[in-house]
């Protein structure tokens, strides 16, 4: 293979260790390419994740995103990583250049090693080195995963941690009786037969001495310092992902030299940006357009063809964006940007489609409802599931009128809908901050089928928030911490500073989206701003940065720790003016472009596809 083929695995530590010795990691991928060993009649897909992903250069919008597979046939494991066809995040990355990094069917028989890092903040990744002391790129986790990974191959290989690093497993040849004993006992030098044959010496010191091979360390330690360069590699990676900031040294003569080697990594900003980032208060932030009066009547009229079908849904959502909906239109209109109603359905689909979802909200309600109470004394669940959903729906906007008042009827269809929810969606169940998504859908629609299905289609979107791994809220914060990174350096600087990066007091903001931050008619008109997904689906974390922006002043004056932080951060409940934070948070979506989206991990709620079913899968021992 040409050397400039594959000009951009240059910089990786880990290719470059393998051309030292005489080898190339592509070569041998190829071959796999070429020569896929399972047979899909007689193999099973044991473990499955998507989103999992590799950059192939320390640049955040070159990233190629895949499906990590582990497949068993017969008595062998096999590990397969496949990019997704015809999706990229770069426009220079062609089809053939995202199959130079493709993972056909490799068996774990031909790896040596696999090496873990899960930090507390950032993504998880693994680092797989084979038997011929190559490594493929580190594989990233954006959406968690990596803890049943490896559990998924403890389950099928025999594999003992190692001595020198507990985040380092080296795998054994488990068709070999002999490292099939020595791997049951965990013992971390445990080597499979391929590498006692790879390998020139052996735990016989006569082999060592008569062999003519004198290595002096063992192969755990060359091990360790095949990760030394990749883990090194891989460091540098996620440090640099997102330090491209927009705002460090534009205008500077290396910066234009760069710009014009790299034209192609330079994101596209449709608005002038300062080279300091507190002029963006004084500048781009006013840029945001206009507020406009909700849609009324009359003009949503004109969006629907005689039959009742959205004619331009792009267009309606940008109307909405700019300017909501009139409060007696929710009813019609909520349905759809939620997705329950599709926009292309007519009036009559749509009162069919009402009638049959009653039904169907009627049958799962009454499985628990015929729950006898003997039967219930027998499963602890649906007790204490049920038990918080009662503690929760007393307290959840009892100042509301709608909700206000002992014996109110409205309280009681709050918790028949929560409680059907956890039967519905049985593996996520109920969790706290659920009845605050649900009582504002509850008070628009009046329903308790309508506002059930509504409350679904929301939870498709941020169900993964409430996963008891935190997968979903980890991301975003995390991506908060980034864009303010990327948006306001000074502030990242004083967050750093103060030990505050990992964005915590924002968990709430993200988890019930600003349900406590807003007067309840402004949360309304939020709420439909965000379910447009316009201009970003992750407006609400640029809502977060727009906030901080504007209370920065008397966050750094104050010098305020986490917990001061926390508790001002609390106190601004119901002061936040929701238009001026709208046209704020558009100036910083529109400023901060592609690497505002590259500081997002893919998947990040809302926009991670409900058909992963494993963001559901919670412990057994806790609801």
């Amino acid at each position: 293979m040409d050397e400039t083929e594959i000009h951009d695995l240059a910089d990786d530590a880990d290719y470059a260790a393998a051309s030292q010795q005489g080898s190339s990691i592509m070569s041998g991928n190829d071959t796999n390419n070429q020569n896929n060993p399972i047979d899909p009649e007689n193999a099973e897909t044991v473990y499955m994740k998507d989103h999992v992903t590799i950059h192939p250069s320390q640049y955040a919008t070159v990233r190629i995103s895949g499906r990590l597979k582990l497949i068993k046939q017969d008595s062998l494991l096999f590990m397969s990583w496949i990019p997704y066809t015809g999706q990229t995040s770069n426009a220079r990355l062609s089809e053939r250049d995202k199959n130079l990094y493709t993972i056909r069917a490799v068996s774990f028989a031909d790896i040596r090693s696999i090496r873990r890092h899960t930090p507390a903040i950032g993504w998880q990744y693994v680092i797989v080195v084979l038997s011929s002391g190559l490594a493929f790129p580190p594989l990233y986790f954006y959406n968690g995963g990596l803890r049943e990974f490896i559990a998924t191959v403890k389950h099928h290989v025999f594999i003992a941690r190692s001595a020198e690093d507990a985040n380092v497993f080296l795998v054994n040849n488990f068709q070999d009786p002999l490292q099939r004993i020595l791997s049951s006992m965990e013992l971390p030098r445990a080597l499979s037969s391929s590498s006692f044959t790879d390998s020139p010496f052996s735990d016989n010191q006569e082999r060592l001495e008569d062999g003519g091979s004198r290595h002096k360390r063992d192969i755990s330690i060359q091990v360790l310092e095949k990760f030394s360069l990749v883990t090194r590699f891989a460091r540098e990676t996620t440090s640099q992902l997102f330090r491209e900031n927009l705002f460090d040294d534009i205008g500077t003569n290396e910066n234009k030299k760069n710009n014009q080697e790299r034209p192609h990594e330079i994101a596209s900003i449709e608005a002038p940006i300062p080279s300091d980032p507190f002029e963006l208060d004084k500048t781009s932030l006013v840029w945001g357009k206009p507020r406009q009066p909700p849609l009324g009547h009359e003009e949503w009229a004109t969006f629907l063809d005689s039959e009742g079908r959205v004619e331009d849904l792009n267009a309606l959502k940008k109307r909405i964006f700019y300017g909501g909906v009139e409060h007696s239109l929710r009813k019609e209109i909520w349905p759809i940007l939620l997705g329950y109603f599709a926009y292309d359905s007519t009036y009559t689909e749509r009162q069919h489609f009402m009638a049959v979802k009653k039904s169907e909200y009627e049958i799962i309600r009454n499985q628990w409802q015929s729950i006898s109470p003997e039967q219930a004394k027998r499963f602890s669940k649906f007790r204490d599931r049920k038990s918080l959903i009662e503690k929760d729906v007393v307290r959840t906007d009892r100042s509301h009128p709608f909700y206000e008042g002992d014996e109110n009827p409205n309280v009681d269809l709050l918790h028949n809908i929560l409680v059907t929810y956890s039967f519905y969606n049985f593996d996520l169940g109920y969790c706290q901050g659920m009845s605050d998504l649900l009582s504002p859908i509850l008070f628009i629609m009046e329903d308790e089928s309508e506002s059930f299905w509504c409350f679904v289609s929301l939870m498709e979107r941020l169900g993964p928030n409430f996963n008891r791994d935190q997968n979903g809220m980890h991301s975003q914060l995390f991506a908060v911490s980034k864009l303010v990174e990327l948006l306001d350096s000074p502030l990242h600087s004083y967050f750093k500073q103060k030990d505050c990066l990992n964005c915590f007091f924002c968990f709430r903001w993200i988890l019930i989206q600003f349900k406590r931050q807003f007067e309840y008619d402004k949360l309304l008109r939020l709420w439909e701003v965000l379910w447009t997904h316009y201009p970003s689906e992750h407006l609400h974390l640029y809502i977060c940065i727009a906030i901080l922006k504007r209370n920065r002043a008397k966050i750094m004056g104050e010098k305020m720790g986490f917990d001061t932080l926390l508790q001002y951060i609390n106190e601004l409940s119901g002061q936040i003016e929701v238009d001026g934070v709208l046209r704020e948070a558009e100036a910083l979506c529109v400023c901060a472009g592609e690497n505002g989206a590259a500081a997002i991990p893919p998947g990040t709620p809302p926009s991670l596809p409900i058909e992963d079913e494993s963001i559901y899968q919670q412990d057994d021992e806790v609801l």
